[in-house]
């Protein structure tokens, strides 16, 4: 039987906690005791330069990177033993740095990759027109080729082909990554119009500017340790936050 076939508990508010998750590559730490909380409803932002340990934690969420020791629970249930695919399956969707459609499909079949686990079509189709009310372009490039896409409209199937997991959580990695200024407005937009709508958001991002603009809280990661954590407010007051992320 699939862990995540166990019963999630009801009414809680806790969606997301790492407590003191530590990870390694080839023996070497990644993520050293990392805490993290994300309430139902929150939008959350996770900070810090490349190769700070964002991506890592990220992947230590969908379990596709084994925990040396802590643990990580979704909805109050732990879920360190459970499979990556129970994990989406559960509620948790991620739209990966880079965005990672399938070049080759159609923006009609990268979205419908995002419902694998729904079979139910009028779902699916209820899906898909929340998709197009966030991003009405993608209803007129249904049938073209992701491949063929500008940079700003791939980024939109990769949100829509996240939003169609139904997700409770919703993992966004560098979403502003690569895109053209005005562009990165929009997306900042968009996520937060998706949060207001219900569905909470963990936004990693080394843009701390516009992600403190929109999350409610954030933390901060330097060389795999949270060395800075608060609110909107707490975190605009911190000097390494000024002085790393906010000049300019």
């Amino acid at each position: 039987m699939s862990s995540c076939s166990k019963p999630i508990l009801e009414g809680k508010r806790k969606m997301l906690k790492l407590n003191e998750i530590s990870t390694q590559y080839g023996g070497v730490p990644m993520l050293r005791k990392v805490s993290m909380e994300i309430n139902k409803g929150e939008l959350v932002c996770l900070l810090g330069s490349n190769g700070a340990g964002k991506t890592t934690t990220m992947k230590s969420i969908l379990r596709l990177i084994p925990l040396v020791e802590g643990e990580i629970f979704f909805e109050e249930n732990p879920i360190r033993t459970w499979k990556t695919y129970d994990v989406v399956k559960g509620g948790i969707s991620v739209v990966p740095e880079g965005r990672r459609l399938f070049p080759k499909m159609t923006v009609l079949e990268n979205l419908k990759v995002g419902a694998f686990s729904e079979r139910r079509e009028e779902m699916i189709s209820k899906r898909l027109e929340t998709v197009f009310q966030l991003f009405p372009r993608l209803k007129e490039r249904l049938y073209q080729i992701a491949g063929t896409l500008s940079g700003g409209e791939q980024g939109m199937v990769a949100i829509g082909r996240g939003m169609m997991g139904n997700p409770k959580i919703l993992l966004l990695d560098e979403p502003s990554l690569g895109l053209a200024p005005v562009l990165v407005e929009e997306f900042i937009k968009t996520i937060q119009k998706i949060n207001e709508a219900g569905t909470t958001i963990l936004l990693i991002e080394q843009n701390a500017k516009k992600a403190l603009s929109i999350a409610s809280k954030g933390y901060v990661l330097q060389k795999g340790e949270v060395v800075v954590e608060g609110n909107r407010n707490e975190l605009y007051q911190s000097d390494l936050i000024r002085i790393a992320y906010l000049r300019g």
